[in-house]
């Protein structure tokens, strides 16, 4: 997988379909676009200067999803190189969302687009802010949109 961020804030990485993420027919389950979300999320954050796994471990800040849309335009198919294209969409003192776009590299067709919310917690559930440091690198994304 490689990873570009790309104006006007999108972070952007392309992937291929694994035989494994599809059903006999060679289209892809619908769970594993999901799945190209977080790992969307994760290459954003890591676009961003630091791992996201960095900021739960120093920090004790998880981000578990709270809510999740996805919209299927086409099917995505086995051996397909995919573009999997996120950005955040709103970062608040205790909460942020992201858009993501998963396109079909030849033609750049939009397969599928979603959008994930998420709170900040702690390892024991509490609810907590967003550690600064990591707030602050994650609003240049925000800021390079406008």
């Amino acid at each position: 997988m490689e990873t570009n961020e790309i104006s006007p804030g999108w972070c952007e990485m392309t992937t291929r379909v694994r035989y494994a993420e599809t059903d006999q027919a060679g289209v892809v389950y619908h769970a594993n676009y999901l799945v190209w979300f977080e790992i969307g999320r994760v290459e954003l954050c890591r676009a961003h200067g630091f791992n996201y796994r960095d900021m739960e471990v120093e920090e004790d800040a998880l981000l578990p999803v709270t809510e999740v849309r996805a919209t299927y335009r086409l099917p995505a198919k086995y051996d397909d190189l995919l573009i999997i294209r996120t950005r955040i969409t709103r970062l608040r003192s205790r909460a942020i969302s992201f858009a993501y776009e998963i396109r079909r590299h030849v033609d750049g067709q939009i397969l599928a687009e979603g959008e994930t919310h998420h709170i900040v917690i702690t390892s024991a559930g509490s609810a907590r802010a967003f550690p600064p440091r990591y707030s602050e690198l994650l609003r240049k994304s925000i800021a390079e949109r406008k």
